[in-house]
């Protein structure tokens, strides 16, 4: 017992060692950590929950989010920041420094999920079948309140900060299409969060590498030829071979990926006949495939078409797959840079303690488009506990329709997204010299 507690000073020491031995420049100054005390003043997080609360109240789905973007703006003519609108339809896109080179941008996204919400509070969802189940109303405050503290040392930020009120995270792609735009061509790295309410407040999670993995669907029409149920000779069962398909797609998980590879083929859609009696004349099924490597990615793309068709055609069905990539595109996996794991541990470990930071959790299968970003330019995404740890009700996931959100844990995420961004930029001027004459002066 006594070797195993040596054990675990040893290792908090070392961790201890890595962050101190990383270039600290980004965390010595005061500046940053008192950001979190700002952040937590009454005026400023009363302000962030009443703009939380009302974005809440009114959820819009993916690039329909105009009250939301109209909100967004209207606080930042109240804080004198510039920004462009429209960026990819309702995106938003503001500016906090010097206005020239370089930049750092931080990202919230905007889009609610279509469900209903079953919480019942003053402050519900007032739109039908919508509701904020995913955390992004809670997203886009912090990095308003980021805008607020920000806004106050604008004259000690060295370099500009970029702020990205994204559209449609859920399935829609907003982060490609915000890249498409041009507007974020010369910023050299960009963070992200994401809200965990099984983390206690106070708390980050992230790693290095990959996070969140790459996801797509699939969509597939299986058709046969229909007929009385008790004559089955006469017909061709698409339901049957439904099925058949279905095993079949498990299979290219548990017997031909790598078991170090972690992969995932879910089937979560069949529809098919609406009598007893009756076969159909054909089934549709759909699901989504998830890998951590765009080749395992691909490969898997490239199976599922080869298995549903063919299957089909063993039971003398026809089969259509549609992989549905102009309405929901293909999300990469979410990759964090080596560089910004360092930066984000320095900092987090300065603002919050280390033993409130765990920088090597391990990857879930859940996707992200932050990783559109991430393809074009460093990026880094991390965990923002909401959980409060002092109470021990069930906590509801993300995506649940009684999902609640913690708001003390805001000024957290405000003052990590203002101190991870002006921290960046600090250190970069300082490891970059004469960048000046490398880099345009202006998005």
């Amino acid at each position: 017992m006594f070797f195993f507690k040596c054990l675990h000073l040893f290792i908090i020491i070392i961790i201890a060692h890595v962050f101190s031995s990383t270039d600290s420049s980004s965390t010595s100054n005061p500046l940053f950590t008192d950001f979190l005390d700002t952040a937590k003043k009454p005026e400023v997080f009363d302000w962030m929950v009443k703009i939380r609360r009302k974005i809440h109240e009114n959820p819009e789905l993916g690039y329909e989010e105009f009250e939301t973007s109209q909100l967004i703006r209207a606080e930042l003519d109240k804080l004198g920041i510039p920004y462009k609108h429209p960026v990819a339809v309702t995106g938003v896109i503001g500016f906090i420094g010097t206005g020239r080179s370089p930049f750092a941008a931080i990202r919230a996204d905007m889009d609610a999920l279509p469900m209903q919400e079953m919480v019942e509070w003053e402050h519900k969802s007032k739109v039908p079948g919508k509701m904020h189940a995913c955390g992004h109303d809670a997203h886009v405050t912090m990095l308003l309140g980021a805008a607020k503290i920000l806004k106050e040392h604008e004259k000690e930020i060295q370099g500009t900060v970029v702020l990205v009120f994204q559209p449609a995270e859920e399935g829609g792609g907003g982060a490609k299409k915000i890249l498409d735009t041009g507007v974020l061509e010369n910023v050299t790295a960009i963070f992200g969060l994401h809200v965990a309410p099984i983390l206690p407040i106070g708390e980050v999670a992230s790693r290095s590498g990959p996070i969140l993995a790459g996801s797509g669907f699939f969509e597939a029409i299986i058709s046969g030829k229909g007929g009385h149920a008790a004559i089955p000779q006469h017909s061709i069962d698409p339901i049957l071979a439904a099925s058949n398909v279905i095993i079949s797609l498990q299979h290219l998980v548990s017997r031909e990926a790598d078991p170090l590879d972690s992969q995932v083929v879910t089937v979560g859609k069949f529809q098919g006949g609406g009598a007893f009696n009756v076969i159909p004349d054909y089934v549709t099924i759909a699901g989504t495939f998830r890998a951590f490597s765009k080749e395992s990615f691909m490969q898997l793309k490239q199976r599922i078409e080869q298995v549903i068709t063919g299957q089909a055609a063993v039971q003398r069905c026809n089969a259509t797959v549609n992989f549905l990539d102009e309405v929901k595109p293909f999300y990469p996996p979410t990759v964090n840079n080596g560089d910004l794991h360092k930066h984000f541990g320095n900092v987090a470990v300065e603002l919050l303690g280390i033993n409130k930071v765990n920088i090597d959790i391990q990857p879930i299968m859940g996707a992200e488009d932050f990783s559109f970003y991430q393809e074009v330019m460093p990026g880094f995404f991390f965990w923002l506990g909401m959980k409060n740890a002092s109470h021990d009700q069930q906590v509801e996931s993300l995506h649940s329709p009684y999902f609640k959100i913690n708001e003390d844990g805001l000024p957290y995420g405000a003052a990590l997204h203002a101190s991870l961004a002006t921290s960046y930029l600090l250190k970069y001027q300082q490891n970059v010299p004469g960048m000046e004459g490398k880099f345009h002066d202006e998005l």
